[in-house]
């Protein structure tokens, strides 16, 4: 895909994405560091022992693996409703372009690889009757992954919030997180501030997009004490991401986008409990986990890798589901088919990312070349001008 003259070439090796983000590298190893030990040192290491894998049916293993290929389907697909306001863009790029991305957020430290799909997806457009049409800045494209990150966040912080609310905990309810020093009741406090956060994220965003003058006058009010440049500057910003926002106004694209995220996360949930239950996961009295409680699952996970983090989610990842299964199972069931479990969910996601992105980067040249050209992913200052307008 042709890159607007006004982007410059990214960096011809590795060295310069080393110098760009070696901080966060670095940063990154040290907290993968401090998890595996942390983990190790409170008997929920990454590798289960043998015998954790005993009760496993693994029948269930590629029945999971096909609830995870339709679910990343539809997590990639449902995009193409927040970009057909700007442009029509082929199922396939999006397929694509979401599946290097889904890959690069695993991968990268942080989270950088947030900002791989904007930058793969851009596209300067084309003249027709003297206007230019399908066009797709950086910053629009942006727009519409902050759109779908406060929607997903939403909708999973809601999820969990009404599980953690009408499904019953274990009897009677331990103190504290299996083996980790974290008790359940701010992980339960967690889970609600989380939705909290993503409210008032939707509220701020919703702001700019229906009342964008008013907003405009509030954010140069307030940050205006400041400076009156960074007040123009944020509130110029936000304008521009809350844009992202603009399938709301249309249901041909807000109905279907929120039917496939139901899809999207309904198969997650489907799936989680499917591979819990396969793994032996069960209550004190053998009965087995409750699709209720894979979705405090799914919540309590996805909620912990918000938190930055190191490349992989490594650590972070297993921390969110035993800080879940804590508040429904005994320990020796959470250090052992737990730890099956969460081993099996982690190494099939992961694996699952890096092979549907190397078959994109593989099979399709233009999604390679587009992928190397946002190798530089945050551009310098002098460029993020020319990005967004």
């Amino acid at each position: 895909m042709p890159v607007p003259p006004s982007v410059p070439p990214p960096p011809a090796s590795n060295q310069g994405f080393i110098r760009r983000h070696g901080g966060k590298l670095i940063a990154s190893f040290v907290i993968t560091a401090g998890l595996v030990y942390t983990l190790r040192k409170s008997g929920l290491p990454l590798l289960p022992a043998v015998s954790c894998f005993d009760h496993v049916k693994w029948w269930t293993v590629p029945c999971y693996i096909a609830t995870l290929v339709a679910m990343s389907y539809f997590r990639a697909t449902r995009w193409r409703f927040l970009l057909r306001s700007f442009a029509d863009i082929p199922r396939r790029r999006i397929l694509a372009v979401s599946w290097i991305g889904f890959a690069a957020i695993m991968l990268m430290p942080f989270r950088i690889g947030e900002v791989v799909r904007p930058y793969m997806i851009r596209a300067p457009g084309r003249e027709e009757g003297g206007k230019i049409v399908g066009r797709v800045s950086a910053t629009t494209a942006t727009g519409t992954v902050l759109a779908e990150r406060i929607v997903d966040g939403l909708y999973l912080s809601l999820v969990l919030a009404i599980a953690l609310t009408l499904v019953p905990m274990l009897q009677p309810t331990p103190l504290h997180v299996v083996g980790l020093p974290v008790s359940i009741a701010q992980v339960r406090g967690y889970g609600y501030t989380t939705l909290g956060v993503f409210l008032a994220a939707f509220a701020t965003v919703a702001v700019f997009y229906f009342a964008r003058d008013f907003a405009r006058r509030v954010t140069l009010a307030v940050f205006g004490v400041v400076s009156k440049k960074l007040g123009e500057k944020l509130a110029n910003t936000a304008a521009k991401l809350a844009d992202g926002l603009h399938f709301l106004g249309n249901p041909r694209d807000s109905i279907p986008f929120l039917v496939e995220t139901s899809l999207y996360w309904g198969l997650n949930g489907v799936g989680m409990w499917l591979l819990a239950w396969g793994a032996g996961v069960v209550h004190p009295d053998g009965s087995a986990i409750t699709f209720g409680e894979s979705c405090a699952l799914m919540g309590m996970l996805g909620v912990t890798i918000l938190i930055p983090g190191p490349p992989g989610l490594v650590g972070i990842f297993q921390t969110g589901i035993y800080c879940g299964m804590s508040m429904y199972f005994a320990a020796d069931v959470v250090t052992g088919q737990g730890a099956a479990f969460a081993f099996l969910l982690f190494v099939i996601q992961f694996a699952w990312q890096v092979i549907g992105a190397g078959f994109f980067l593989i099979g399709d040249r233009s999604a390679l070349r587009a992928f190397e050209e946002a190798e530089g992913m945050v551009p310098r200052p002098a460029e993020s001008e020319n990005l967004a307008t």
